[in-house]
């Protein structure tokens, strides 16, 4: 019998700018401010019934690769991009039982203000609602936010862990039968459940309770991408989904064994802590359609290292139009995306085989959805994780391509599921 696994989706560029510039991006670039192109994405994979759609964010206008915002902006990389939480309420008005993971800065967001905003959703959603945790990795974003430059990366991480300990107690600040609602009596909440916090801890106060209910689900889902040393601790600790995005079989392997033997080191059950892996599919009618899309879409990657580099730059505040693309670099460092700049590195020694080598995730992956289907089914089964969050294109042509060929073939072998069992994201999450 297939073990089945899960499904999600990853906004990359969150609330901004989708298909700038692409075939198939219709009005997208044009209505890029409208949720419509969200909108449809959401009903699409609730259709096909994922767990989950999560929305990357952003906090600055990137400058690093030219020492200009010039080669971002013109080209829409990470900029222009809205506040993803406004998005969220649309998106769970739209559906009825899809997860919806807004990404929130611990570095940046108050604990009280950041608590409130996600159990009011999770309220508004009827218990749908996660909170992707990041710590930030960029000097701009720091100084929007009136730093001189960004917290040293290792605090971050302490900081997050109390950060994530003061949301979780002012989550519980309300019991779950505080809610009464006795007109009899006249008694709307019971004073005796609700309670203060008074919380003292090195980087956080606060007192509490909050001024709205218990969430739904108790805690929403809290996901988390990190893949620094620093970032899986952080995870075995509070996170239920971790977001792991390797580019290999044999990464994965690792990835997944490292995470449960952390998990189980902090005394949870590592079944607790959901692994899933970011997949890049290309779908064509045919293997060798598909496989002829895979090939021009690295041919224009290798093209147009630029795109790669300036991405890079954005993550690691390190400006790689500074190096020539065929001298081996030296060793490098940063206070960004260590996990990532690791990553990254390791896949050349220069930045042309970098670049030709890299993906942000599994992408040498194409074929008819048959063909698709049958390898995300081996690799799951020979890695043993929890699932697949997919993060290509947000065009309305991929998403059919996943939602209307990919996932039909899962669901009939049994892979994923074809039906939600609970009303919570959090008890679909934890259901296999």
């Amino acid at each position: 019998m297939v073990k089945p696994f899960h499904l999600g989706w990853f906004v990359g560029n969150g609330f901004g700018v989708h298909g700038w510039n692409t075939p198939f991006s219709g009005s997208a670039a044009r209505d890029w401010a409208k949720p419509g192109l969200q909108i449809d994405l959401a009903r699409a994979i609730e259709r096909a019934c994922f767990d989950f759609l999560m929305l990357e964010d952003s906090l600055f206008v990137p400058d690093n690769y030219g020492g200009s915002s010039k080669f971002y902006l013109e080209r829409a990389l990470r900029a222009p991009k809205n506040d993803p939480l406004p998005l969220v309420g649309v998106l769970a008005y739209v559906t009825k039982h899809l997860g919806i993971v807004p990404t929130i800065s611990t570095s940046f967001y108050p604990p009280y203000l950041l608590a409130r905003h996600v159990a009011t959703l999770d309220l508004m959603s009827e218990g749908r609602i996660g909170c992707n945790f990041v710590t930030s990795t960029a000097s701009r974003a720091a100084q929007n936010f009136g730093f001189e430059e960004h917290i040293e990366h290792d605090l971050r991480y302490e900081m997050a862990t109390e950060f994530v300990d003061v949301v979780k107690k002012l989550w519980d600040s309300w019991e779950p039968d505080a809610l009464v609602m006795d007109e009899a009596r006249g008694v709307f909440v019971d004073p005796d459940k609700v309670h203060t916090i008074d919380y003292k801890g090195r980087f956080y106060t606060s007192r509490g309770p909050l001024n709205t209910a218990r969430s739904p689900q108790g805690q929403p889902v809290l996901m988390q991408a990190g893949g620094s040393p620093q970032g899986r601790a952080f995870a075995a600790k509070n996170i239920d989904v971790v977001l792991a995005a390797t580019n290999s079989v044999a990464d994965m392997k690792s990835f997944r064994a490292d995470m449960r033997r952390r998990v189980a080191a902090e005394g949870r059950d590592p079944d607790s802590c959901k692994v899933v892996f970011m997949v890049i599919p290309t779908i064509g009618e045919t293997d060798a359609e598909a496989e002829d899309r895979f090939l021009r879409k690295q041919a224009f990657k290798e093209a147009h290292p630029e795109l790669v580099l300036a991405g890079m730059s954005s993550l690691t505040d390190i400006d790689f139009s500074s190096f020539d693309l065929d001298t081996p670099l030296a060793e490098l460092t940063t206070n960004g995306q260590q996990g990532t700049l690791r990553q990254f590195l390791a896949q050349g020694s220069t930045l042309r085989e970098i670049v030709r080598n890299y993906s942000h995730g599994l992408d040498r992956l194409w074929g008819s959805p048959d063909t698709v289907a049958s390898k995300m089914m081996e690799i799951m089964e020979e890695v043993g994780g929890d699932g697949y969050i997919i993060a290509g294109p947000l065009t309305r042509r991929y998403v059919t391509e996943v939602t209307d060929g990919l996932a039909p073939v899962l669901q009939k072998r049994g892979a994923v599921r074809s039906a939600y069992t609970h009303a919570h994201f959090r008890d679909n999450m934890m259901e296999f």
